[in-house]
Formats: C-alpha cells, structure tokens, sequence
C-alpha cells in the first residue's frame, strides 16, 4: 500500500482522552509482559518478516486486520459500504488481486495455528468517533463476512483449510479502532458481537486493562522518547512522525532506530524493575523510515523475550496471565 495512503488514513491522535490504569497494581514479582500488535495486517512480505521475527524471539503477536484486504476493489464496489460513506470507499485500499488474497489468507492462517492472536481493525479504516451501535455492528458484520469468505474471494474454496469458517465466525476476540477513535456505540456492538477485549485507548504510561461494561480495554501508552524524554505514543505512526514529520527519510533512519530502541529499552526497564506493568507497543504493516522502526522492534524482542521472568504474548495471551494474578494478589491479601 502507498505510503501516502498510509498517512492520510492514520492520524496523530492529539485529541485522545487518555485513560488512567486501574489504582491497584499487580503484584511486583509476576513476569513482565510485552505486548506487540500490529494494526492492518495487510503486507504479504511483512506478514512473513513478522511471522519470523516472531518464531526467532519465541514471541506471539496480535494482528488487528483490515478487511478491505480480503477483498479486490470490484468486491468492495458490490458488497461493503461503511457507515456515512459510498459503497466500495476504503481509506486505505483493497487487495490488489485474487492471487494476493489468497496468499494473506494463508498467512492468517499460518499465524493462527503457530498461536498469534487475529484481532478486527474493522474493514475501509474509517474514523468511527459518531458512528452509532447498529454502524458499527454493520462494520463487524462486514469484517466477519469478509474473513469467512476470504477464499472463495481468492478463488481457493478447495483450499480452505478444514476449521477455517468456524475461526473466521467465532475465533476473532479482540478489537482495536481505527485511529483509535470511538463513540459511545462501540462498547455494546462488541458485546453484541462477542468480543473479548478491546485495544482502543491510550495511557498516560504502561497501565493495566481497566474493566468496562464487563470488558477488559487495553491503551497503547505514552512513552519517553528522544534527547528530552518527551512522551510519545508507544506505536511506529507516532514515531515517524515525530522524527520525520510523516515523510520518508532513509537518510536518518539508523539514527530514528537506536532513539526508537532507546526508548522501548527504557520503557520495559522501568516496568521490570517496577510494577511489572505490561508493556503495550504498536506497529504497521509499512517500514517507515527505511525500517527504522521494525529493526528496533526486533533488536529489542532479541535481547528482551528470552529472560526467564518475561513473557512476549498476544493480548489474547495476556488476558488469562493478568487475570489469574489479580486472583492471586486478592487472595494474598486476606
């Protein structure tokens, strides 16, 4: 997908409101966990880069996909039309052929089996902050259609592997939005929908899910970067922009890796020798500045995932993991 889609369909998210953990922390001991998401999912390259990075570092990642992906352009002219918008519109694009669906179909389900967690990024990447609950259903509807039809689209329905249909109805648990925009018909329309977790806020720092309506919602948090410490949302969107302005600079781009090191580096220190408050980074189906970014990502998972008392894990993973030690720490407490 071209860069310059790319970056007028994600956002700087300056206008967030940030959400505060939870006040009782885990206890100080349990393993610390890092979290790595990547939102699009689309890259048929990326999905095997990503796919080997994760099996070298003994890490699982979750991957929030776009469904327009699943579909060519003339699909989505028939058959998805997002809420407020003409049928066939997509902010970041479709799969440019059959051929290629069928390969990220593959990938989806290669990674599915090798234990990562497949999540929604719901489908054309619009900003969703005044879509109601039945919009939104309309875009979970669309998403699921999409994922179960993903190989009859390709053109492979003798290929569909045996359980694909039931992952593609039931196995989707986490959510995270577009622009990390919401309204307030999000919530219901995931419960509606059966989701298990929602990834959608941001944190002031490393924070742990806060419940809502029954539902565990995680925030991507505000970390030190650079020569004066200055937050910046723990994701590669955030980054480049900061140290490039959204353009594309290869020149600078082993300086914008070991800043973009730096500050994952200092943001796990602080939580391992702390709280052992997750750490949550996102990223993007795009290398951004010549890779800086992956590099970084994968450099830190190398020298990070293989301490016995850390744990590199999916949301979905993670989920149970916080949950058993919440247990834990109120049973200590009496």
């Amino acid at each position: 997908m071209p860069r310059k889609i790319l970056a007028l369909s994600l956002c700087l998210l300056p206008a967030l409101a940030l959400a505060d953990p939870p006040a009782a922390p885990l206890p100080a001991r349990e393993k610390q966990l890092v979290i790595v998401s990547f939102d699009g999912a689309h890259d048929n390259a990326l999905w095997k880069k990503s796919l080997a990075m994760a099996r070298r570092n003994g890490a699982h990642f979750t991957y929030f996909l776009s469904c327009t992906f699943l579909m060519t352009k003339a699909d989505g002219r028939e058959d998805y039309r997002a809420p407020g918008q003409r049928a066939g519109r997509s902010n970041v694009g479709f799969a440019q052929s059959r051929g290629e669906i069928a390969v990220r179909a593959g990938h989806i389900w290669q990674a599915h089996l090798e234990g990562h967690d497949i999540g929604s990024h719901a489908c054309g990447h619009f900003d969703g902050k005044g879509w109601s609950e039945a919009d939104w259903e309309s875009e979970f509807t669309a998403f699921r259609t999409a994922l179960v039809d993903a190989w009859k689209r390709a053109g492979k329905a003798d290929a569909e592997p045996q359980g694909w249909a039931d992952f593609a109805r039931t196995g989707i648990k986490g959510f995270r939005a577009p622009y990390l925009s919401v309204s307030d018909g999000l919530m219901p329309a995931l419960k509606a929908f059966r989701f298990s977790y929602d990834a959608s806020l941001v944190t002031k720092g490393p924070g742990w899910p806060k419940t809502e309506a029954g539902m565990p919602r995680f925030g991507l948090p505000l970390i030190p970067e650079g020569p004066s410490h200055r937050p910046v949302i723990g994701m590669d969107y955030n980054l480049f922009i900061r140290h490039s302005m959204g353009v594309e600079n290869r020149r600078d781009s082993a300086r914008f890796e070991e800043r973009t090191l730096a500050a994952y580096r200092e943001a796990f220190r602080k939580e391992y020798d702390g709280e052992r408050v997750p750490l949550q980074l996102g990223f993007h189906f795009v290398e951004m500045n010549g890779g800086a970014y992956w590099r970084a990502l994968d450099r830190f998972l190398t020298e990070t995932c293989g301490k016995p008392d850390v744990a590199c894990v999916s949301y979905a993973e993670a989920l149970p993991q916080i949950e058993a030690a919440r247990e834990k720490a109120d049973r200590s407490a009496f």
